[in-house]
């Protein structure tokens, strides 16, 4: 309601804005939650904590053995693999008590890894109990983090009129800088819940390797998408791909459908 405060900001000025907002009549308003969603949510919001909090204790670690001239490679598995033989390499270079840091920050690292893995367990088990889980999972590109948080914002669904507002809705379709009749078209808006964008551009991206390759029966009834692959790159691909997977999810969200092949 910023937009329709008069004046300097009050209680008398904000209770106005209120309800000049409210009449409006296309407004939008924050969807409720069930509390089955924001648990849901909640298990989403606390694992992404954990898996940024162990990113930057790999990148500090790595910066850290930087300066002893020591490179690991990146990635998770990497430096799981290399970090515990550096603490246990006495002509590494390291002094015992770089050494007695490390190995502090690698059990802070295990610790993440269990907490991770807890969340992602608490996941799998929603999955198994939800009907509606299962029927996204058919969709390709779609695992059990896509379809639980999609389970999440579901009843978001309600407050759109098809597909493309919902895709709209998570910044997956371009962004508009039209005037004076001439239609501009941008990048993706990426407005919306980044997270759940950010879910469905990495699962299509998984999807599309396999289509690219041949290794699923999908290659050949999804043609656009590997052409589209050849003509504009894999990246343009997949947001293409990610927008069409929402499409199809919250048709089979609203409608309680089973997802169907294409001919």
């Amino acid at each position: 309601m910023k937009a329709f405060l008069l004046g300097a900001k009050n209680d008398a000025n904000d209770a106005a804005a209120i309800c000049e907002a409210v009449q409006r009549p296309n407004m939008r308003f924050v969807p409720h939650k069930s509390p089955e969603q924001a648990d849901i949510q909640c298990i989403h919001r606390v694992r992404q904590g954990y898996v940024k909090s162990r990113t930057a204790l790999v990148n500090q670690v790595r910066g850290l053995l930087a300066e002893y001239g020591i490179i690991i490679r990146k990635g998770i598995c990497a430096f799981r693999n290399q970090l515990p033989a550096l603490i246990a390499d006495e002509e590494s270079g390291l002094s015992g008590l770089m050494r007695q840091n490390l190995a502090s920050l690698y059990e802070s690292m295990c610790f993440l890894d269990n907490r991770i893995f807890e969340r992602d367990k608490l996941l799998k088990s929603i999955v198994k109990e939800n009907e509606a889980c299962q029927r996204q999972m058919q969709v390709p590109g779609i695992g059990i983090m896509t379809a639980t948080i999609l389970l999440s914002v579901a009843g978001v669904t309600s407050n759109f009129k098809n597909g493309r507002e919902f895709a709209a809705y998570l910044g997956l379709v371009p962004r508009q800088n039209s005037s004076g009749g001439k239609t501009k078209l941008l990048g993706i808006s990426k407005r919306g819940d980044s997270y759940t964008r950010y879910l469905l551009i990495h699962g299509a991206r998984a999807a599309l390797s396999r289509l690219i390759a041949g290794h699923t029966p999908e290659h050949r009834r999804n043609p656009w998408v590997v052409e589209l692959a050849t003509r504009r790159g894999k990246n343009r691909a997949s947001v293409a791909m990610a927008n069409k997977t929402a499409r199809i999810a919250w048709s089979m969200l609203t409608q309680g459908t089973e997802y169907k092949h294409a001919a």
